[in-house]
């Protein structure tokens, strides 16, 4: 995978960049803000993108919103965003305004190398990956929501799962299940949210978002 990298922090930055090259990708840019990311894009755009949320000038949201330019003008790249903390409306920004191929990690999670690096698969791959302490977060904030209150804990736990970008074969491992099982969770997920009218991923899109529209 080819890969670019945005954070002021050049000690982060060059840490990323040993890594994805010994896994064996080409890290094609590596620039500590976000005007210089969109300009490393334009001129080169990648398959993925990985970019902290405070950067260069005033440590606010440039990162944010570089990110959802690189998902308007450039929708073959994923983006996948760093971040120190959970931030929620930058979260629901990107999540609501980018449907796919983008992820939102906090840093923490950069250490859990086997995480990061299966999060920037399926960012890449034009999936969504979600930290799960994001998700956990965001369901909590939306959770006078109606339609979410009528999922059970299970359907909850498979929703939240869906969140992070994981698979229904995927699902199926980490919550001990069978995959059929997971998808009848899926089915009455779409019922309950009154999704069953879309079809194929576009769906899990909608659950996802339905949770954030808070």
């Amino acid at each position: 995978m080819r890969v670019m990298l945005a954070d002021d922090s050049t000690l982060l930055r060059e840490g990323l960049a040993r890594l994805l090259a010994d896994e064996g990708h080409e890290v094609t840019a590596s620039v500590g803000d976000a005007g210089a990311l969109l300009d490393a894009i334009a001129a080169d755009p990648p398959d993925a993108a990985v970019v902290d949320v405070r950067m260069p000038p005033t440590h606010t949201d440039e990162g944010l919103r570089a990110a959802l330019e690189i998902r308007r003008a450039w929708p073959d790249t994923g983006v996948l965003v760093l971040s120190q903390y959970v931030e929620r409306r930058y979260a629901t920004d990107l999540l609501t305004t980018a449907t796919e191929g983008v992820g939102y990690l906090l840093k923490d999670r950069v250490v859990q190398i086997d995480e990061f690096l299966d999060a920037l698969d399926r960012v890449g791959a034009g999936r969504t990956a979600f930290d799960p302490e994001v998700v956990r977060q965001l369901l909590t904030f939306s959770s006078h929501v109606d339609p979410l209150q009528r999922l059970t804990e299970r359907e909850g736990e498979v929703l939240a799962k869906m969140a992070q970008g994981h698979t229904n074969a995927a699902i199926a491992e980490q919550l001990h299940v069978s995959q059929s099982a997971v998808e009848k969770y899926v089915n009455a997920i779409f019922d309950k949210l009154e999704l069953s009218g879309s079809t194929g991923y576009s769906r899990r899109v909608l659950a996802i978002l339905r949770f954030l529209g808070s």
